[in-house]
């Protein structure tokens, strides 16, 4: 697929600075740049690969100022990380998309299937399940009885959905997720453990993202609530009646332990940690390795386990640093005031 750089300017609303009429055939890594190649370049560090690029155009933010001869057309927009997923999603978009049910799947006669649906070899579709138009569902994934699927919702192979559980309109779950899966649920009885049924599912609102292998409980009772535009990444574990406010973010492997409340624009990073019971507000962010064990106010940085404020966390890296050299000096203290002795 071809496309001219004027073409691309135009989707973008991006100003030109050399070839419009050149034409573009790919996509490319700046540092990695071919003839035909469209790269991007938002990160500083990268800067200096745009002087020797064999690219035939980059797309740049508009206080981009060369310092000397750029080799390739620039395409000026306000944001280039932005502008640039913008045009892959776009790309994406044109592919051909998949639609039918393969005759190797099984599917309930109960199901109602949307318009332009795919559904691959050896899925299966229990009873009154409902799956939304332009959605994909492909090989290996089970819906169970009474799954809800929106709209343009992509389910990669190997995704599990257990009963009753609810995904929203144009959200894409990758291979090996687990949604609705019992939550961790026991209570302690003369040396054992009496299962607590969990009779409750797993809501996921519009355009949610989840990674590979990444498992969400359901409920004891009621929902755990995904709200929208939240995006989880790999091997992550959200426990049973968690809450997930509305475009959070949290990196792989990051576990939220049972009834957590986490507000909106939280962002957690990889090997997160959150305790049961407590409520993270909105627009808290917390550094990779964190453990949170307590409630947290909105709009700030936390670091460390257990989790505390940045500047109070940065203070206390610095006394750990000199922990080895205040022993040595309480050590000689000692020494010196047994020998007074």
């Amino acid at each position: 697929m071809e496309f001219k750089i004027a073409q691309i300017a135009a989707l973008l609303g991006a100003e030109v600075v050399g070839d419009a009429d050149g034409t573009i055939n790919t996509v490319c890594k700046i540092e990695e740049g071919i003839p035909g190649g469209l790269t991007f370049l938002a990160n500083p560090k990268y800067t200096h690969y745009i002087y020797e690029t064999k690219a035939t155009a980059a797309i740049v933010n508009k206080s981009f100022q060369p310092e000397k001869e750029v080799p390739c057309t620039l395409i000026k927009v306000d944001d280039s990380y932005v502008a640039f997923a913008k045009l892959l999603d776009f790309y994406n978009q044109t592919k051909r998309t998949k639609t039918g049910v393969s005759p190797h799947a099984c599917v309930a006669a109960s199901a109602k299937i949307g318009q332009n649906v795919y559904i691959g070899e050896f899925v299966s579709v229990g009873e009154n399940v409902v799956i939304g138009d332009n959605s994909q569902i492909f090989p290996h994934v089970c819906l169970g009885d009474d799954v809800k699927v929106g709209s343009n919702t992509v389910l990669n192979s190997g995704v599990k959905v257990y009963a009753e559980c609810v995904i929203g309109n144009n959200c894409i779950i990758h291979a090996g997720a687990v949604i609705g899966a019992d939550g961790f649920g026991f209570a302690p009885k003369d040396g054992d453990f009496i299962k607590v049924p969990q009779i409750g599912n797993v809501r996921i609102e519009d355009n949610v993202e989840i990674g590979a292998n990444t498992c969400i409980d359901r409920s004891t009772m009621g929902s755990t609530i995904i709200h929208k535009n939240v995006k989880l990444d790999n091997l992550i574990q959200i426990a049973h009646n968690v809450e997930i406010g509305e475009a959070s973010a949290f990196a792989a492997q990051t576990g939220v332990a049972g009834s957590a409340k986490i507000g909106s624009h939280c962002i957690i990073g990889g090997q997160g940690a959150v305790a049961g019971h407590i409520t993270i507000e909105d627009n808290v962010m917390v550094a990779a390795q964190s453990g949170v064990t307590h409630s947290l106010k909105g709009n700030q940085i936390v670091l460390g386990s257990p989790a505390i404020p940045l500047s109070e966390e940065k203070r206390l890296i610095i006394y750990r640093k000199k922990l080895p050299e205040l022993y040595k000096r309480v050590d000689a203290i000692e020494k010196k005031l047994s020998e007074n002795e």
